[in-house]
């Protein structure tokens, strides 16, 4: 269904992100109350995603790699990108991963359950271990025009 593929396709700004655990307790915002984030979807089947924790303090050098190595782990810790090629089956979104901040994603499918109403964008992840507690995590977005 054209319709329903195209209704991903664009740039998408996070608003919130939160989580549930296994027993059903919802988790403090997960990254924090103003997380910001940018996810594109293209026409030609391919997608970015670039993911920030609020609250991220700035290195106290600009280089990435001399900076101290506490610096450069919360860094890492509260910062996620990855990209590749989707395929879009009207709930459901199927990335094959090429690139990613967490290398383990690499040469991986990671599945998102979405739900697009106008220009909001409802996706949940599929269970996955954040802090060592397996969580459903769930994301709003708002397409950008």
């Amino acid at each position: 269904n054209a319709q329903c593929k195209d209704s991903v396709i664009g740039t998408w700004k996070l608003l919130s992100v939160t989580a549930t655990n296994e027993k059903g307790g919802v988790d403090k915002p997960v990254l924090g109350q103003h997380p910001s984030g940018l996810l594109t979807y293209t026409a030609n089947g391919r997608m970015m995603a670039i993911i920030s924790d609020d609250g991220r303090k700035p290195l106290t050098t600009a280089d990435r790699v001399a900076a101290p190595m506490e610096e450069r782990a919360e860094a890492y810790s509260t910062f996620m990108a990855y990209a590749g090629r989707y395929t879009f089956t009207c709930d459901k979104v199927v990335t094959h991963v090429e690139v990613a901040s967490l290398q383990n994603w690499v040469d991986t499918d990671q599945t998102r359950f979405v739900t697009v109403q106008g220009d909001r964008m409802h996706v949940r992840n599929t269970p996955m271990l954040r802090a060592g507690v397996m969580v459903n995590i769930q994301s709003v977005w708002e397409r950008l025009k």
